[in-house]
């Protein structure tokens, strides 16, 4: 295919040139209905391009096919069978990627480091997941994706589960081993859904990890606005094989998706996808280079350890690691990530990818450049001279990582939409949540709905709030009290 093309630009260019009227949504009619307090804000052009897919873009039946053949053009750039536009993010994609492998009550292995958006995928469905534990690094308090293993040996004590779903790279950049992963689900005829949101940019540089449709994958959910160049909320899932049939998956995304997508986020995909094919290794070229002259030198700051592959990496961790996700420990200062993070903002006006008990992380991309570099490294020098400052006293108690795993119960759906009430967290023990109390980011619940709390999680999710750790999805964001199933 012509890669050099990029359907939905060249529509939104023609759209402009033709000069049409629309008495049709978005009211703001190209923003001339737009406030000019917001315009100065957003942007004329913003609103110029905002326009409907069709009836728009296209005509009322989509006779040219614009989307249609962005998608196909995207598909051909990465080397999948189909790709699939979505302007709801990731968390629909891997939802409808999990609904077109199993339905209420069959079983799909799910490795327990999965982002909330797997989880809310349980609870709308009724999947019943069997969950496949992630590799512990109990002297980093740090989980890897699971092992081919550990999906073998959920898959010999449940053969009629429908798949399987792993996360790799992590928020951490950490990757799983998933030509071993896909050759334990295809021995099986099952198929293996990735998320692999943090890794849009993977198939455009050798020396990234493998890319999930390399390494055998059936679906493959990415999010281009988290390491390329898309618009918030662009996503991209791809398939390929006949593990899951096609209109399957296209209607399971017609089901929970928007009927209002952004043109916008469509044209951002579509350039991003030519800018990645022309330029992408000469692009990753430079941000690889850039990422290694950065781990170096945060590496000789005081009180600053940069994870690499000797830590990361090896048996029982990680297969490979993404050196674009630049994770900083700096317990040695004895500040927590959250403080951290939060003095960075305030006085250098930085925001940063993650940040936990002991970590903070600054993710580079392709946009990177050494002016942005020596703003991070000016900063974090200045972090490390007023560390003294930051240290509270009061640290975060994490528990081994076999305390930090807790007993299923019940379904997550069960749980969720069962009788509930809320409750002191000291008298939470022993119940079953109803809701997900998650850390963000990354995002990966603590506890989800279903699962038998313990003491140990509550006092680190308690802990952990009063150290500055955010749990947006709790009742109680303080975690003071706790949403359970009502026992009757």
């Amino acid at each position: 295919m012509d890669q050099s093309k990029t359907p939905v630009l060249d529509a939104l260019a023609a759209y402009h040139e033709s000069g049409q009227t629309p008495f049709t949504p978005p009211g703001h009619k190209q923003g001339r209905g737009t406030d000019p307090r917001v315009l100065a804000v957003l942007g004329e052009a913003v609103f110029r391009s905002d326009v409907l897919a069709t009836s728009g873009l296209d005509d009322r039946t989509s006779s040219q096919g614009i989307v249609e053949e962005a998608q196909a053009l995207m598909a051909d750039a990465v080397g999948a069978d189909h790709a699939f536009f979505s302007t709801c993010g990731s968390s629909l994609s891997v939802k409808s990627a999990m609904l077109s492998v199993a339905g209420p009550h069959e079983k799909l292995l799910v490795g327990r480091d999965a982002h909330k958006s797997v989880i809310s995928g349980l609870i709308l469905s009724g999947i019943q997941p069997v969950w496949v534990d992630p590799q512990w690094d109990a002297e980093r308090h740090l989980a890897h994706p699971p092992s081919a293993e550990a999906f073998e040996a959920a898959f010999a004590e449940h053969p009629d589960a429908r798949g399987a779903l792993v996360t790799t790279p992590t928020p951490y950049g950490t990757c799983s081993d998933l030509s071993a992963i896909a050759e334990v689900c295809h021995r099986r005829g099952r198929p293996l859904i990735v998320d692999e949101a943090w890794g849009a940019h993977l198939p455009f540089h050798p020396d990234l990890p493998t890319w999930a449709m390399d390494a055998g994958a059936d679906v493959c959910v990415t999010s281009v606005h988290k390491m390329g160049s898309g618009l918030e909320q662009s996503s991209v899932f791809h398939l390929q094989g006949d593990l899951v049939k096609a209109e399957v998956l296209k209607s399971r995304e017609d089901l929970l998706g928007t009927t209002s997508p952004s043109v916008l986020v469509y044209a951002a995909l579509d350039g991003w996808r030519r800018q990645m094919v022309e330029q992408g290794e000469a692009l990753y070229d430079h941000a690889l280079a850039l990422a290694r002259k950065s781990r170096d030198r945060i590496s000789r700051i005081d009180g600053m350890h940069v994870h690499g592959h000797e830590d990361f990496c090896g048996p029982g961790r990680a297969a490979d690691m993404d050196p674009l996700q630049v994770i900083v420990d700096i317990s040695a200062c004895g500040v927590t990530g959250y403080r951290a993070a939060d003095w960075l903002r305030e006085n250098h006006r930085i925001n940063l990818h993650l940040a936990d008990h002991r970590r903070i992380s600054a993710q580079l991309t392709h946009a990177d450049d050494g002016d942005t570099v020596e703003v991070l490294l000016a900063a974090l020098t200045d972090l490390a001279a007023h560390t003294a400052e930051l240290r509270t006293g009061q640290p975060v108690e994490v528990p081994s990582p076999p305390r930090l795993r807790l007993e299923q119960g019940a379904l997550p759906r069960d749980a969720f939409f069962g009788p509930t009430e809320q409750v002191p967290w000291e008298k939470a023990e022993g119940r079953i949540a109803a809701e997900m109390l998650t850390p963000y980011p990354p995002g990966i619940p603590a506890a989800l709905p279903g699962e038998r709390l313990t003491a140990d999680v509550l006092r680190y999710l308690r802990t952990g709030v009063e150290s500055g750790m955010v749990v947006p999805d709790a009742v109680d964001t303080e975690v003071k009290s706790i949403r359970v199933l009502r026992e009757d």
